[in-house]
């Protein structure tokens, strides 16, 4: 069994502002499934245009530059995790309803983030 040593982490220059934990209860992220991707012609930069189906929380769109990594047809059915609490935003022609999750690469290309066994849709994240 391999065992890593553990140090706290000095560098403050990449750190955040610690926030507490009623900064953390105001976003409401939530479990959805892809239900429909298109390519989002008119971005600026490529994109998609995504709808997710939340459950309850009702069926959410959103625009996310991810095509680096994936293609429209395997989005499909795919469970993510998304910040539906943020306003909506314009971007182009199209409204954006709330917020993919992702890891961000070191090229700017962003894994989404997803759950690892399959959860009922509007599942919240705590």
């Amino acid at each position: 069994m391999l065992h890593r040593k553990f140090t706290k982490n000095t560098n403050t220059a990449k750190m955040k502002a610690q926030i507490k934990w009623d900064d953390f209860d105001k976003i409401d992220i939530r479990v959805g499934t892809i239900i429909d991707a298109r390519v989002f012609d008119k971005a600026r930069n490529p994109a998609y245009q995504i709808w997710i189906d939340f459950g309850e929380e009702g069926i959410k769109k959103t625009s996310a530059q991810i095509t680096n990594l994936y293609e429209v047809n395997e989005l499909i059915g795919k469970q993510v995790l998304a910040v539906i609490n943020f306003p909506p935003k314009q971007i182009a022609d199209f409204m954006s309803e709330c917020l993919l999750l992702g890891a961000l690469g070191e090229n700017k290309d962003v894994t989404l983030l997803s759950v690892d066994k399959p959860c009922q849709n509007g599942w919240k994240i705590s």
